[in-house]
């Protein structure tokens, strides 16, 4: 569950990726950790997925934010200033709106730092605002026997993002009431 709420609140930065397409900094290819810390849950531990990445997989990424822009939000503004991008997005997922700020700052191509603050309207899976935070390193080459497109979630669950098929994540059906 906590995976699936990083997710969510992720999905403002992801859908305004392509906006910078350009501009975007690419990411140096390898291992990298990402550590998500959520204000749905304070006081939780932590969660760390661990990533291998190639050029290949970074344009599947991209692809994958352009198409869940262009299938859930009706607004999708980017901006850089200096080293830091500066994203709004109106998104729907299910029965709601959410409106997200997020600030990304990137440190070369081997680390960033984003924060996303979200709102939804009505109040989604319980949350009615988060505050996410995503801090991502590399870590150096692939190495535990990765390879380029594998992801290890925080319980362990490992699957590889080139068997993903190619078209937009969408938010699952909103509960009835």
């Amino acid at each position: 569950m906590r995976l699936m709420t990083a997710l969510f609140a992720a999905i403002p930065l992801a859908a305004a990726l392509p906006a910078l397409a350009q501009d975007y900094p690419k990411l140096k290819a390898g291992q990298w950790e990402t550590t998500t810390t959520s204000s749905k849950n304070p006081g939780t531990p932590q969660s760390k997925i661990t990533m291998c990445t190639d050029d290949a997989v970074q344009k599947k990424m991209m692809d994958m934010g352009k198409g869940m822009s262009k299938e859930m939000c009706s607004k999708t503004d980017m901006r850089r200033e200096g080293g830091k991008f500066i994203g709004d997005s109106v998104c729907k997922i299910g029965d709601a709106t959410m409106t997200s700020h997020s600030v990304m700052t990137v440190q070369g191509d081997t680390a960033y730092k984003t924060v996303v603050n979200a709102t939804y309207d009505p109040p989604f899976m319980g949350m009615k605002e988060t505050t996410t935070t995503i801090e991502a390193r590399n870590v150096g080459p692939c190495r535990d026997g990765l390879t380029p497109g594998d992801v290890v979630t925080a319980n362990g669950q490992k699957f590889n993002m080139n068997s993903m098929p190619n078209r937009p994540m969408t938010a699952p059906p909103a509960k009835a009431k």
